[in-house]
C-alpha cells in the first residue's frame, strides 16, 4: 500500500513538472474555476482516500421468511417509503395484529373500568355518608325531642329500664290477686293504676334506650360511610390496578411486536436514492440481520481517507481546500473542501489516524463508488 502510495506521488509530480516544461496547460476533462495548487514536495499533505456517495444505508429484514416480491431492480431510482420488496406469510402475521389489538383494547378496557368504578364507588360512598348523616339528625332528634318521666331524669336509659322493671315487677305481683276480679273495688282500681303507671314508665325507659341505641347506630354507620369514602379517595385499589397495568404493558408489548413483524414483512426504502445493490429472488429464503440490498444517494460525491496520521491531522481543518485525483482518471483533477474530521483515533499499519470526509466540488460521470483517489491538502 505504502509503495503505491509513493509511486502515485512521484507520477504526480513528475505529470506537473512535465506540464510546466511545456509552457502549456493541460486540459482536464473538467476544467475548475480556478487553477489547482502545484503540491510541493515536503509541504504538501496527500492521502489516499475512497470515493463514497452522498449517503447510503444497507437494508435487511429482521424477521426470517420467504420472499414473495421483489418490487426494484438494481439502478431503480426510489423515494422514501417505496417498498422494495416483500416476504410472503402476511395473512397470519395480520391475524396476529387484529388478535394483539383486541387484547390490548380487552386490557385498556378493564383498566380504565377500574376508575369508572373507581368514579362510582366514590359517588356511593359519598351517598352513603349522606344517608348515615341524614339519620343520625333523625335519631338525634327523636332523642331530643322525647320527655323522660319524672324519676328518671337523672338515671340512665339501662338504670331507668332496671328501676322501672322492677317497679312493674312489684305492681303486676300487686295487682296479680285482682287480675280476674270483675268487682269494682278501690282497693283493685288503684292497683291497677299503679300497674298502668309502671308499665307506662317502663316503656318510656325502652322508648328512650331505643332512641339512643338507634342513634348509637346511625353514629357507628356514619363512622364507617366516612371511612370508606376517605379509603377510596386516592384512587382504584392498588393491587387490581397494578394487576391491570400488567395486563395492558403485556399486551401493548405484543401488539408492538406483532406490528413489527408485519412492517418488517415489507422491506422499504429509508431514503431516496438508487438502488445501488439488491441480493433477493422470489422464492428465496432470507435470514434476520443479512444485508440483501443497498441503496445509495449519488447526487453528490464524496471522499473518505483514513489515512491521516496524529502528525497530519493537526495540519487539517473544516472547510480546507483539496485536490482530488482519482487512481482510474489520472488527467481529471476535481476540487474538493473538507467537511468533518472525526474526533476518534484508529489504530492502523501502526500508525494513529484519524478518518476524515471530504465533499467533492466537481463531478465526473465516470466517478463510482469505491475509487481509489490521491487527496492534496492545500
Amino acid at each position: 500500500m505504502k509503495n503505491n502510495f509513493v509511486t502515485r506521488f512521484i507520477l504526480i509530480l513528475i505529470f506537473i513538472f512535465l506540464s510546466g516544461c511545456t509552457g502549456k496547460e493541460k486540459q482536464s476533462t473538467q476544467p475548475t474555476d480556478t487553477p489547482i495548487p502545484i503540491a510541493k514536495a515536503g509541504s504538501a499533505i496527500i492521502a489516499e482516500g475512497m470515493i463514497v456517495p452522498n449517503q447510503s444505508v444497507d437494508l435487511s429484514f429482521q424477521f426470517s421468511g420467504t420472499v414473495s416480491e421483489v418490487l426494484v431492480r438494481e439502478g431503480d431510482s426510489v423515494k422514501v417509503g417505496d417498498v422494495i420488496a416483500r416476504l410472503g406469510n402476511r395473512e397470519q402475521v395480520e391475524a396476529e395484529v387484529a388478535n394483539a389489538e383486541v387484547n390490548v383494547a380487552n386490557a385498556q378496557q378493564s383498566y380504565d373500568d377500574l376508575f369508572k368504578n373507581h368514579a362510582l364507588d366514590v359517588a356511593k360512598a359519598l351517598d352513603a355518608v349522606a344517608k348515615a348523616n341524614k339519620k343520625v339528625r333523625d335519631a338525634q332528634y327523636q332523642l331530643d325531642n322525647f320527655t323522660i318521666p319524672v324519676g328518671q331524669e337523672k338515671l340512665s336509659a339501662i338504670e331507668a329500664i332496671k328501676v322501672t322493671q322492677q317497679k312493674l315487677d312489684e305492681a303486676r305481683k300487686a295487682f296479680e290477686p285482682y287480675k280476674n276480679d270483675s268487682l269494682l273495688d278501690d282497693n283493685r282500681e288503684k292497683l291497677k293504676e299503679n300497674l298502668d303507671n309502671a308499665q307506662a314508665d317502663y316503656n318510656a325507659a325502652v322508648k328512650r334506650l331505643n332512641y339512643e341505641v338507634t342513634l348509637q347506630y346511625a353514629q357507628a354507620e356514619l363512622e364507617l360511610a366516612l371511612r370508606n369514602w376517605q379509603a377510596i379517595q386516592s384512587g382504584p385499589d392498588p393491587e387490581q390496578l397494578a394487576l391491570a397495568k400488567d395486563r395492558l404493558s403485556a399486551a401493548q408489548a405484543a401488539l408492538k411486536a406483532a406490528q413489527a413483524h408485519l412492517a418488517n414483512l415489507e422491506l422499504k426504502a429509508p431514503i431516496a436514492g438508487t438502488v445501488a445493490r439488491l441480493n433477493l429472488v422470489i422464492g428465496d429464503q432470507v435470514a434476520p440481520n443479512v444485508v440483501v440490498a443497498t441503496i445509495a444517494d449519488f447526487s453528490s460525491w464524496y471522499v473518505e481517507t483514513d489515512n491521516l496520521t496524529e502528525l497530519e491531522v493537526v495540519k487539517i481543518s473544516n472547510n480546507q481546500p483539496v485536490s482530488v485525483v482519482a487512481d482510474a482518471l489520472p488527467n481529471v483533477s476535481l476540487r474538493g473542501i473538507v467537511e468533518s474530521i472525526s474526533q476518534v483515533y484508529v489504530e492502523k499499519r501502526g500508525d494513529i489516524t484519524y478518518t476524515t470526509k471530504i465533499r467533492l466540488l466537481d463531478s465526473d460521470p465516470n466517478l463510482r463508488w469505491g475509487m481509489t483517489v490521491l487527496v492534496t491538502f492545500q
